[in-house]
């Protein structure tokens, strides 16, 4: 991208401060995973008082390194975590409410956005499958674990959660299309 994702902005906010403001709403504590670039963002954060950071020491190895570090932040008494990554700026808090509702109405292991036929994020999983997650070994992925057994696929009309901004050109078409005025 050039600089990092975490502050291209989003409604006048960086896609950071996005994120942790609409977790915020219904998540405490909100954990914020900082990998490349970590300095650089943590400075640019304007909501860094509204999250507890956490500083990815080997950001090579990828999401699941990330979300594992996320993951040994949350508290133990945690009933489930929701996670997405930065480059998901669009999610909407009633989107967020709703997944925490269809988690409680069944019991499901993972909750999981489906808008337009695609999964999206965040991901909500239960304590359990959290820490399934959180023993992953490094060459793993998060999807298969999330995606194995017991997930409540839930259909929304919230883009912001299948819209993935990781290159300058879908950054373009998501500020052309009143993302980031």
């Amino acid at each position: 991208m050039g600089s990092p994702k975490a502050l291209l902005e989003a409604w006048g906010e960086t896609f950071i401060d996005r994120l942790i403001g609409v977790f915020a709403v219904h998540c405490a504590p909100v954990v914020t995973v900082l990998g490349y670039h970590a300095d650089a963002v943590r400075s640019g954060m304007r909501r860094a008082a509204q999250t507890a950071i956490v500083i990815n020491p080997r950001p090579e190895e990828g999401q699941l390194s990330s979300l594992q570090c996320g993951l040994a932040r949350v508290p133990a008494e945690a009933e489930a975590v929701l996670f997405t990554p930065v480059d998901h700026p669009g999610i909407g808090a009633a989107t967020v409410a709703a997944l925490i509702e269809v988690f409680h109405r069944t019991g499901a292991r993972a909750v999981v956005p489906v808008h337009a036929g695609r999964h999206g994020h965040p991901v909500l999983c239960s304590r359990e499958l959290a820490a399934e997650l959180a023993a992953l070994p490094a060459r793993a992925r998060a999807r298969d674990a999330v995606h194995s057994r017991g997930v409540a696929y839930v259909e929304v009309e919230d883009a912001g959660t299948v819209q993935d901004i990781d290159d300058p050109e879908a950054y373009r078409a998501f500020a052309a299309a009143g993302g980031a005025a």
